[in-house]
């Protein structure tokens, strides 16, 4: 038993569903590094169709919205996280690290008392 660890994964649900998760973060990530949903969907190997819907759900769930899609220019536009995406992000990596530090510390003291 000297080898084991536990794993967790995170979820903030609202009354619609998840609003953010781990995957959900990693599209968020993906967004704010490519400038595109279609591009950070496709670097997930995840369709465009799925990751707009994702989208659209953080920020319908939201009370400000997570991304921002910009139109026009020269190159065509983007997407952008907005300040609050950014904020959300944060907020989930933070309890995601102390949820998991959590369980590890409480899942070490129990095995010792195995």
């Amino acid at each position: 038993m000297k080898h084991l660890t536990v794993k967790s994964r995170l979820w903030v649900v609202g009354k619609e569903g998840t609003f953010l998760g781990e995957g959900r973060v990693a599209l968020l990530h993906a967004i704010n590094r490519l400038g595109s949903i279609s591009k950070a969907a496709k670097s997930m190997n995840m369709s465009y169709l799925k990751a707009w819907k994702l989208v659209k759900s953080m920020n319908e769930t939201s009370s400000q919205p997570l991304v921002k899609k910009c139109s026009g220019g020269k190159d065509g536009g983007g997407t952008t996280l907005t300040e609050y995406g950014h904020k959300a992000i944060k907020l989930f990596e933070e309890l995601s690290g102390k949820h998991n530090q959590y369980l590890s510390q409480k899942f070490e003291k129990q095995l010792k008392e195995f």
